[in-house]
């Protein structure tokens, strides 16, 4: 019985210990977003149905530190457009490029909405294999190279062509993010497992 008693002792100290630390890490994290101006933080499998969902979440959040309708509509819109873009990488390229076992993997997102220097900022990450990971950076370096004149006139010429070709344009959605950035986009790329990479896209509107 004073072993078995023992047992549960440990076993109670154990948990409480796992708790403590728990809190301890959340605290820790929810400090960090404060810092970083983060106001709205979503990860995990994301779909249009989601999108739907959590987009009224964050327009009802916004509403309430922003007076300005204006602004409200374009956060919103940059956050739906932005999302909408890494969807539609999921369903273009998942697929196609890699093995049925790890396209669930790539089906989770990460999803932030902060604010920060007087601008609100948006910045979408996901997991992406090598070839779109090539694909994207040729196109995200031509974007961050190009001024205001210069993505207005690229943009007319890659529609131009995806009207032709009859293609939805994924191009397309990575050139109005750009247009509409306050600031030049932001991407990265770290690599997480063979032939994977976790991509980052961040814009300021």
């Amino acid at each position: 019985m004073t072993k078995l008693f023992h047992a549960r002792s440990l076993v109670s100290q154990f948990l409480k210990n796992k708790l403590e630390m728990l809190i301890e890490n959340i605290y820790q994290f929810k400090t960090e977003l404060d810092k970083q101006g983060i106001f709205f933080c979503f990860s995990g499998p994301i779909s249009q149905k989601i999108l739907v969902d959590i987009g009224y979440t964050l327009r009802y959040q916004i509403n309430q530190r922003e007076h300005s309708s204006t602004t409200v509509l374009k956060v919103f819109s940059r956050f739906v457009q932005q999302t909408e873009n890494i969807i539609y990488y999921s369903a273009e390229n998942a697929d196609n490029f890699l093995p049925q076992s790890q396209t669930a993997e790539l089906s989770d997102s990460v999803i932030v909405v902060g604010y920060e220097q007087g601008h609100y900022y948006v910045l979408c990450g996901r997991v992406f294999d090598k070839r779109t990971v090539d694909t994207l950076s040729e196109q995200l370096i031509i974007l961050q190279n190009l001024n205001k004149d210069e993505l207005n006139l690229y943009y007319k010429q890659e529609y131009q062509k995806a009207r032709h070709i009859g293609s939805q344009g994924a191009k397309l959605g990575l050139i109005e993010l750009a247009r509409w950035s306050i600031f030049p986009i932001e991407f990265d790329f770290n690599k997480v497992d063979e032939g994977l990479y976790f991509f980052y896209l961040k814009t300021v509107v």
